[in-house]
């Protein structure tokens, strides 16, 4: 599909003649033409450096026949190429010689024992036995270049994949070749561990095994395991990946190379969070609370009855719902067929006060996809870091600038993982946003004019979203409202929590009915009413509101589905205030969160991996999520544990498959109704399927009256990081051991003025809480801006402040 309409030209390849796009190499001419030309340090994300020379080929030319690497040979038009001659195959044989002279022979004990493409080569290519019986070399091993990676030197071929991915493709160049000649190995900087976000794709890629994972290390061997395609959920990118298991257990995840969305790409979190999925504290009966105020194991029957019995005591206007956005698009359709037919309220929501318009985030138009960033000329980049928000993303990006030439224009209160390759770098003090947005669009300095004047080339990809917790969520759609009067542009509104989008366009929003349809249209009302019955009248609660009204007694009820808001939510204090004023609390959860040790009854539900669906990412891409392995003990999918409530309260949900209830939705949900389960199985739709918006959610973005930022004392930039204490980062062993040391980050001029240094102890002051953290200067940060990573231990009672003060602790000098 990538090249369809490139020109062509003739090429012979083996004696027979093919038309092969312009421009490509003849490793990979070849290999779309079915033949396979062995090699190692060639990858087709990744510019070729012919080293190895395992690719060796025969090309004629005026003078003969020449041997040259077919990764760094382009086709040219008559070009005649023979993979499988005699001194080929005695030049690949002689490769493979002088690759195992001192490649250790431990193939039984190596990782990547089975699934070695050296291995593989050397059985199909090689000379059958050595020439040499020296003594190979030997190091120490392994060596721990990061938490997450060692490094086995002697089995290493120097192909260089590890060092050109870590240098062209993520942007951190901490491996590299060391010393010369024999003695030339891969090693890290003094001092400097592999401390990247992706370092973990170098052992994916690496074709021998010289560097392997740490968590997976001795785990299973390739034939023990096995692998559905699926999707990554740690963010709203969704990765595709291969999930493996062993014996009933997950025990890796590898990325599957998807041209849409994640290039083969995954971050560190992508595959090392399904540890939480074998946890032993995972819930694996229902809890309901006793007359001693404690949560003890019940029965299914006894938990749903209970719950059946204490909903139905309430109007449907006094229960509300919070979640959905961590599980497949048919538990979140689920969830509000429930809440709305079953209680009949119409407080849901899937987002837990910290992110955008729902409206805004499923219906901007017109819309981006992530494969728009391969053509676009310019990038305006007005969001959370992506680096540590959606990885993924980030490296997209990156390549956009670094490859492909785009112009990158990052705004942002600090200098985010883009920094160093961005065109120009804005920083404003939190609250500020809209006087720089002013600036920008009335041209009022000249950098600014410039600037327009780069972006009216066109075409422009403009991607936005909240820089931090305490940022006006309306600056993003006031961005919005600027960028889409550029030539050829588009927009990418984003958030970061796994199926956000999904669960927005199954209607879990208090503006949103299933199919990125607005509540307040009558006739799309109707017409749902047909198929669900009637619906609760007005707009319902966001998170905020309900919150709200539970801690002020207008709600009593609540249900959780998935989510922990006294963790997740911008300002714990106000949650977990809410929570203890609720009269009833159910939660359907994975484990015992801080939000449902509050609840009165949970519901233990099935997670990644275990159950089927599909899911939705943020360009409205659906793919599907396979099942590997049962859930723990008597735990359920949610939409099953749904269906039985329904029951129970007079009502009928439908669910009674996964598959089942994606046809509803494709009937029900209009952006839906060309998506169907059998088409995201096979063909074209294995890379997903992208919903088409409904024209009756065109979203223009307008620009509104803003927040300010405060006239003196600092702002409070609160943002998130990837390794954070959050609960499932906290089950998964390998990344809670990566998680982020809290620190207050000051400008050095602020921290001058405060008479604060580096190390020094203070007390960080909001109006709904405060935080004792150690100071860390960051010149890249707006001055009069105070930075605090969200939702660590140390900071989690400090609120979504809009200012700060700070003090030393034992009062200073």
């Amino acid at each position: 599909m990538a090249d369809e309409g490139r020109e062509t030209v003739a090429v012979t390849i083996d004696g027979i003649e093919h038309q092969v796009p312009a421009g490509d190499f003849v490793i990979k001419a070849a290999e779309d033409l079915g033949t396979y030309i062995p090699r190692f340090c060639w990858h087709r994300r990744m510019k070729p450096v012919g080293m190895c020379r395992m690719c060796l080929v025969e090309i004629e030319t005026p003078r003969g026949k020449v041997l040259t690497t077919s990764c760094t040979t382009l086709v040219s038009d008559g070009m005649g190429v023979e993979t499988e001659s005699p001194v080929v195959k005695k030049a690949q044989e002689g490769v493979l010689e002088f690759l195992l002279v001192n490649h250790p022979l431990d193939c039984p004990v190596c990782d990547r024992g089975g699934e070695c493409p050296l291995q593989d080569h050397t059985v199909a290519f090689g000379p059958g036995e050595s020439r040499f019986v020296e003594e190979k070399r030997h190091f120490e091993k392994p060596i721990e270049i990061s938490d997450l990676v060692y490094l086995d030197r002697e089995r290493c071929i120097l192909c260089a994949r590890c060092t050109r991915f870590s240098e062209e493709i993520s942007g951190d160049a901490l491996i590299e070749f060391k010393d010369r000649g024999n003695g030339t190995q891969i090693q890290t900087f003094p001092d400097e561990p592999f401390t990247s976000y992706f370092s973990v794709n170098t052992v994916e890629i690496c074709p021998v095994g010289a560097l392997t994972a740490r968590p997976y290390r001795f785990r299973a061997r390739p034939w023990d395991l096995e692998a559905v395609e699926s999707v990554s959920l740690v963010d709203t990118v969704h990765s595709k990946a291969s999930v493996q298991s062993s014996m009933n257990e997950l025990v890796r995840i590898n990325g599957i190379d998807s041209e849409p969305t994640s290039h083969g790409w995954l971050s560190d979190k992508d595959r090392f969070m399904y540890q939480y999925v074998n946890s032993p504290e995972r819930l694996t009966d229902p809890l309901v609370r006793d007359d001693n105020g404690d949560l003890v194991k019940a029965s299914w029957g006894e938990a749903l009855d209970l719950v059946a019995d204490r909903l139905a005591q309430y109007p449907g206007f006094q229960v509300a719902g919070i979640g959905g956005a961590r599980g497949t698009n048919e538990e979140s359709y689920a969830f509000g067929k429930f809440m709305r037919t079953v209680i009949v309220s119409p407080h849901v929501d899937a987002q837990l006060g910290d992110g955008l318009d729902p409206q805004f985030l499923v219906g901007a138009n017109p819309r981006a996809r992530i494969s728009d960033l391969e053509t676009a000329r310019a990038i305006l980049l007005w969001a959370g870091d992506l680096k540590e928000e959606l990885p993924v993303l980030y490296l997209r990006v990156r390549r956009a600038v670094t490859a492909l030439g785009a112009t990158l224009i990052v705004v942002h209160p600090r200098r985010t993982g883009l920094g160093d390759v961005a065109s120009h770098k804005f920083t404003y003090r939190p609250g500020a946003g809209s006087e720089m947005l002013n600036d920008l669009a009335k041209g009022r300095k000249k950098v600014f004019r410039d600037l327009r004047a780069e972006l009216a080339s066109g075409p422009v990809v403009t991607i936005v979203g909240r820089t931090g917790l305490t940022e006006d969520p309306r600056l993003a759609e006031a961005v919005a409202a600027f960028a889409r009067d550029l030539p050829q542009a588009k927009l990418m509104p984003i958030v970061r929590r796994g199926n956000t989008f999904g669960a927005l366009d199954m209607g879990l929003a208090p503006t949103l009915l299933p199919g990125r349809v607005s509540a307040r249209n009558d006739t799309a009302r109707a017409e749902l009413e047909t198929h669900w019955g009637p619906l609760p009248a007005g707009e319902g609660f966001d998170t905020w509101g309900i919150l709200d009204g539970l801690a002020k007694g207008d709600l009593k009820a609540l249900v959780l589905m998935g989510a922990d808001p006294v963790r997740d939510f911008p300002s714990p204090q106000i949650s977990r205030a809410a929570l203890d004023a609720a009269e009833f609390v159910v939660a359907f959860d994975l484990f015992l969160s801080d939000s449902s040790r509050l609840a009165d009854v949970v519901l233990p539900v099935e997670g990644f991996a275990e159950t089927e669906g599909t899911v939705t990412n943020l360009e409205g891409r659906v793919q599907k999520v396979n099942r590997k392995l049962p859930g723990p003990g008597r735990s359920r999918p949610s939409w099953s544990v749904l269906e039985d409530l329904s029951r129970r309260m007079g009502g009928l949900a439908g669910a009674v498959s996964a598959e089942a209830i994606m046809n509803e939705i494709a009937t029900v949900a209009p952006a839906y109704r060309d998506v169907t389960w059998d088409a995201l199985d096979w063909g074209s739709g294995r890379d997903g399927i992208v919903a088409e918006s409904d024209d009756q959610l065109a979203y223009v973005p307008v620009n509104p009256n803003l927040q300010e930022a405060p006239a003196d004392g600092l702002s409070l930039h609160l943002a998130r990081v990837l390794y954070d204490d959050g609960l499932l980062t906290r089950m998964s062993p390998a990344l809670h051991a990566l998680m982020c040391e809290p620190h207050v980050y000051l400008h050095p001029a602020d921290a001058a003025d405060l008479a604060v240094g580096p190390g020094d102890l203070v007390s960080v002051t909001g109006d709904q809480g405060h935080a004792e953290l150690t100071v860390a200067v960051d010149p890249g940060l707006a001055p009069q801006t105070a930075y605090v990573p969200f939702n660590l231990p140390a900071t989690a009672d400090l609120g979504a402040s809009a200012s700060v003060s700070l003090e030393p602790v034992g009062g200073g000098d």
